[in-house]
């Protein structure tokens, strides 16, 4: 996958589950049945969404819900189609994507 491509970003908290299982973790096996090129789970360590609450790994009262950021990769015939899905999946949160060049991918 060199070229063109496609990265969907998707902001949600940490405490978010789907399935009985943590959002982010489900997303990131759904994506790898799908087929995807590639994805990337980051945790932050502060931020705030739509609601303006604060999540901060600095209080341990706050850290159970951090912002967990997925980095979603591959061209956008493969990406497209499952943005509504995800859409679907996320309660809150935010997911955009943005066109990219891949420069390189693998060995």
């Amino acid at each position: 996958m060199l070229g063109k491509a496609k990265l969907l970003k998707v902001y949600l908290g940490e405490s978010e589950r789907y399935k009985n299982k943590p959002l982010y973790q489900y997303l990131v096996h759904w994506l790898k049945e799908k087929g995807i090129g590639g994805v990337t789970v980051n945790r932050g360590i502060e931020g705030y969404g739509a609601d303006k609450v604060l999540h901060t790994a600095r209080f341990l009262e706050l850290s159970s819900d951090l912002p967990m950021i997925l980095e979603i990769v591959d061209v956008a015939e493969k990406i497209d189609p499952l943005i509504q899905e995800i859409c679907a999946m996320v309660p809150k949160g935010l997911v955009f994507s943005t066109d990219i060049e891949v420069y390189k991918h693998g060995k």
